[in-house]
């Protein structure tokens, strides 16, 4: 067994997976290309108030991040998720969370959860409840986190990871997500357009 087969080994036995082009053990989804539109959406989210991808006209970048709270990858990411909302929203850049996973297969995911998780932390974007698991699909969700990074015309430019180590984030080399970003709001094409995203199977719906 070879370095990499032992950590996709690894990671799949921790319940954490490799997103690429489909999902270790995950259904066959089709993910959205780069370049395709971004589907519409309007969900419930923690504040009482619904909200909908046109909500964000006004915005140069929409940053869809389907994520959860019981993944360790995912709780992760949180505190980097809200820096990097504080950072580039007066850039006219919004992140908006969603969470996908089934109750029945993951409890703390539930909507009440979803409320007393971004009172903790302090959430600065939407963190919005997609109980159908229709947004998860009509974007190709594999894992959580996964990122959906949509310019102005709300067309695809970026998908994939946040940066390269969920671990450690003193680590970080490749700062994925914010390179996009610092691209597009300059005016110029996204080094590396699709990234593979680690993190744990979106919990599908039976």
């Amino acid at each position: 067994m070879n370095i990499w087969t032992g950590l996709v080994v690894a990671l799949a036995t921790a319940g954490v997976v490799l997103a690429g082009g489909a999902a270790l053990g995950a259904e066959e989804t089709k993910q959205l290309e780069i370049g395709a539109k971004g589907p519409a959406f309007s969900l419930p989210g923690v504040d009482g108030q619904n909200h909908a991808l046109a909500d964000y006209k006004d915005k140069k970048l929409v940053v869809v991040i389907f994520t959860c709270n019981h993944c360790p990858v995912a709780t992760a990411y949180q505190d980097r998720i809200i820096a990097i909302q504080k950072d580039y929203a007066d850039k006219g850049v919004q992140i908006v969370a969603i969470n996908s996973n089934s109750t029945e297969a993951a409890p703390t995911d539930s909507f009440e959860h979803m409320k007393v998780r971004a009172k903790e932390k302090g959430y600065n974007f939407p963190y919005l409840r997609d109980e159908s698991q229709e947004i998860a699909n009509a974007y190709g969700a594999l894992v959580t986190p996964h990122v959906f990074l949509l310019d102005q015309d709300r067309v695809l430019r970026y998908r994939g990871r946040i940066d390269d180590n969920w671990q450690e984030p003193g680590k970080v080399t490749t700062n994925d997500l914010r390179n996009a970003l610092d691209a597009l709001l300059a005016g110029k094409p996204v080094p590396a357009p699709v990234t593979t995203q680690v993190g744990c199977t979106i919990k599908w719906n039976k």
